[in-house]
């Protein structure tokens, strides 16, 4: 209730603020790179939870096809289409506006999206692996169904307000690595704060439902309706309930964790669509980040 208030007076903030200068939509993206590497894109559309948030599986949906619901105090989103289809999907997008969306969180007729689409991480995408994951979804099959429109509650439902959470809350700079010599954890680093966005579950999030990054990993609540909360992955707290780099890395990949349990919600999800399909030395770099991450 608490964030449903909070940010009910931001919507009235909203539709009184004259300075409409906080809406100057952002400058589209040019990348560096133009020629992706289709496996790379495929892992990494793993990785990142693509396949995951976007394939109703459960209800007989195609992959990427969209149509999951995510259920949340806000109401109820609907992963888009990320297909072939020019109509349905994104088979009439470019390159570049691939990358917009990412980067700037902004759709292609220049719509904020919602934050439940994490490009609060993915704005932190190498060049390079932009162009994968475009290279990997010119070879996904056009499905010619659209997913269903969010059904938010007020004020969550006035979507111009997304312009002036955008401009408090997301920060659109570049993902720059912590001086390391150690390759294990540079890579852990990024593969943690941008491509499997950890903090999007493990970090609680302020009255506007934005992440609290001074209490980065220390566990929350979560979003969704029914699941509880997210325990905490800062280092001290990992080591403290005894996980290892081995263990850790092991869970990622299995779900099982050290006792013999097994994950379950959300955190299940993840490994069954994502981080099951990762490579080894991915996962290993991931738990050493973690259980050292300074």
């Amino acid at each position: 209730m608490r964030i449903k208030h909070a940010l009910l007076v931001l919507a009235l903030i909203i539709t009184s603020w004259g300075s409409w200068s906080l809406f100057t939509k952002s400058a589209p993206v040019t990348l560096n790179v133009t020629q992706g590497d289709v496996n790379r894109g495929a892992y990494l559309a793993r990785a990142s939870g693509c396949i995951a948030c976007h394939s109703a599986t459960s209800a007989g949906g195609r992959a990427l096809a969209g149509g999951a619901a995510l259920e949340t105090p806000f109401g109820t989103f609907y992963a888009p289409n990320l297909t072939t289809d020019q109509e349905h999907g994104i088979g009439a997008w470019t390159l570049q506006q691939f990358a917009t969306a990412l980067r700037h969180g902004t759709s292609p007729d220049g719509q904020p999206y919602y934050p439940a689409f994490p490009y609060s991480f993915y704005s932190k995408l190498t060049d390079q692996d932009v162009a994968d994951l475009w290279a990997a979804f010119q070879t996904v099959p056009a499905v010619a169904k659209s997913a269903p429109e969010h059904n938010l509650s007020f004020p969550f439902n006035l979507r111009f307000g997304l312009n002036i959470w955008q401009s408090l809350f997301f920060d659109q700079t570049e993902f720059t690595a912590a001086e390391s010599t150690d390759p294990q954890y540079a890579r852990g680093e990024y593969l943690v704060e941008s491509v499997t966005h950890c903090a999007a579950c493990h970090t609680p999030r302020n009255l506007f439902g934005a992440l609290q990054h001074q209490q980065q990993f220390a566990g929350s609540a979560s979003l969704l309706q029914g699941e509880g909360s997210i325990p905490a992955i800062t280092a001290d707290h990992l080591k403290q309930t005894g996980w290892s780099q081995s263990d850790l890395s092991y869970a990622l990949q299995s779900g099982i964790k050290p006792d013999g349990d097994v994950f379950g919600g959300s955190m299940a999800e993840v490994v069954k669509d994502g981080t099951a399909y990762m490579q080894k030395q991915d996962l290993q770099a991931i738990a050493y980040y973690l259980l050292n991450r300074k």
